[in-house]
């Protein structure tokens, strides 16, 4: 399940009203808690500590067992609270398989989301597509978990705003 902006932005609030009211240790007791990947980026612990509730929210998507590699607010580069969406690479059992989903944090169905992944020879795509209120996804892939990853996202009026493709979505060994 996906958090939107304004999701997001009221549970800062009430973040910060419970910092006020009940001190730092209660408010670190009631944090989510990410299961990250050994070799989760710098970025990714980042992200993760800034937006612990989105990163658990969209790793239930995936499934059971499966521990986050990869968050990346899109358009890359752009400011994690100013991101359009966010994509979400998971593994499971090590790094024998691959889970992905793109997060709308727009909140609104107008958007057209797609997330592909694919085999590292780029066959063998699972893809989903489609005007999705909180994500698109998720898309799995087995042989090899390094394979390609594609997210992109349209406007309302069809205009591409971003489409972003790696050739490893996921850390290769």
């Amino acid at each position: 399940m996906s958090i939107t902006m304004g999701v997001v932005r009221t549970g800062v609030v009430a973040a910060l009203a419970a910092t006020a009211l009940a001190g730092p240790q209660a408010v670190a007791a009631d944090a989510p808690r990410v299961a990250l990947a050994k070799n989760a980026d710098a970025q990714t612990k980042a992200f993760v500590k800034a937006f612990p509730r989105a990163a658990m929210a969209s790793g239930t998507a995936c499934g059971a067992d499966y521990k986050l590699t990869t968050a990346i607010p899109l358009p890359k580069g752009t400011d994690p609270k100013m991101r359009l969406a966010t994509l979400f690479t998971y593994t499971k059992g090590g790094n024998q398989v691959g889970c992905a989903i793109l997060d709308n944090n727009m909140g609104s169905k107008s958007y057209k989301l797609k997330v592909q992944a694919c085999d590292s020879w780029g066959k063998n795509c699972q893809t989903d597509e489609g005007n999705f209120l909180n994500y698109a996804g998720p898309v799995r892939t087995t042989d090899p978990v390094c394979g390609v990853l594609t997210a992109t996202m349209w406007s309302s009026a069809g205009y591409e705003l971003f489409n972003y493709k790696t050739q490893s979505g996921w850390l290769c060994d």
